[in-house]
C-alpha cells in the first residue's frame, strides 16, 4: 500500500514548514527564498509556520560546540572503525541529523494543535462596516486581513500606512486579495494605521497620494 500523493497545496505547506525548520539544502532554500519574494501566498504560508514554531526556540539552550576530535582521528587513521551509515528517510526530507528528525517529529505533533492566538492591534472600518480590515500581530509578524468588503477597483489599490505620533506615514504594503503579511514590530498605543486609495502598484511618492478612507489608532479600536 502506498501513500496518496500530496496535493499542490499540501506540497507548498510542507515546503514552507521545511524552510522554517531549516532542513532544505542550499539550492532548495535559495529557490524557496526567491519564491517568498514573488509569491504572496507562499510568503503567507512561511509566515504562518514561523508563528506556529516561534515557541519552540524558547525550550532550547545554546548548544555547545561539537567535539570534532573523534571525526578527525577517524579520517587520519583508516584502521578506525567506519562511521555508521546515515539512515535515509522519506523523499522530501533528505538526509536529516538526529536533531532535525526530532524537530520534524515535534512539528508533526505541534501542527495538530491549535496555533496560539495573535494579538489584535486595530480594526479599520467604514462607518457602515461595509469595508473592514483587521490588524493582528504575533512575534515579529504583522498580518492585515480584509474581513468585509472588496479590494479597490481595477487600476487602483488599497495601501496600508503606519504613522507614529509627529512622524510621516510609512507604507507597510498593498492590501489586495490575500492577507498582507509583513515582518514589523507591534506599534505601541497611540500610533495610527491608515488605508489610502493609490494607483495600481502603490503610491509613486512614498506618501499617500489618494484619499485616506480608513484610520484606526492602536489601543483604541482593537
Amino acid at each position: 500500500m502506498t501513500d496518496a500523493p500530496l496535493t499542490p497545496q499540501e506540497e507548498d505547506d510542507a515546503l514552507a514548514a521545511e524552510y522554517v525548520l531549516g532542513v532544505l539544502d542550499l539550492g532548495e532554500r535559495a529557490r524557496a527564498e526567491a519564491r517568498i519574494k514573488r509569491d504572496p501566498g507562499f510568503a503567507t504560508l512561511v509566515a504562518e509556520w514561523e508563528v506556529r514554531m516561534a515557541g519552540l526556540n524558547e525550550g532550547y539552550a545554546e548548544a555547545p560546540a561539537p567535539n570534532l576530535l573523534p571525526a578527525i582521528e577517524a579520517r587520519l587513521f583508516p584502521s578506525a572503525p567506519p562511521a555508521r551509515a546515515k539512515r535515509r528517510f522519506a523523499p522530501g526530507f533528505g538526509w536529516l541529523s538526529g536533531a532535525a528528525i526530532a524537530a520534524v517529529l515535534t512539528l508533526v505533533t505541534f501542527a495538530t494543535l491549535a496555533p496560539p492566538e495573535p494579538d489584535r492591534l486595530a480594526v479599520l472600518a467604514t462607518a457602515d462596516n461595509r469595508l473592514s480590515y483587521e490588524v493582528t500581530h504575533f512575534g515579529q509578524v504583522l498580518r492585515v486581513t480584509r474581513v468585509a468588503g472588496v479590494p479597490a477597483v481595477e487600476g487602483q489599490v488599497h495601501e496600508l500606512w503606519v504613522i507614529a505620533p509627529g512622524a510621516a506615514p510609512v507604507s507597510l504594503g498593498l492590501l489586495e486579495s490575500r492577507p498582507l503579511v509583513v515582518e514589523y514590530p507591534a506599534p505601541p498605543a497611540g500610533w495610527v494605521f491608515a488605508v489610502s486609495i493609490e494607483p495600481e502598484g502603490g503610491s509613486p511618492t512614498g506618501q499617500p497620494t489618494g484619499p485616506v478612507i480608513l484610520t484606526a489608532e492602536v489601543g483604541t479600536d482593537a
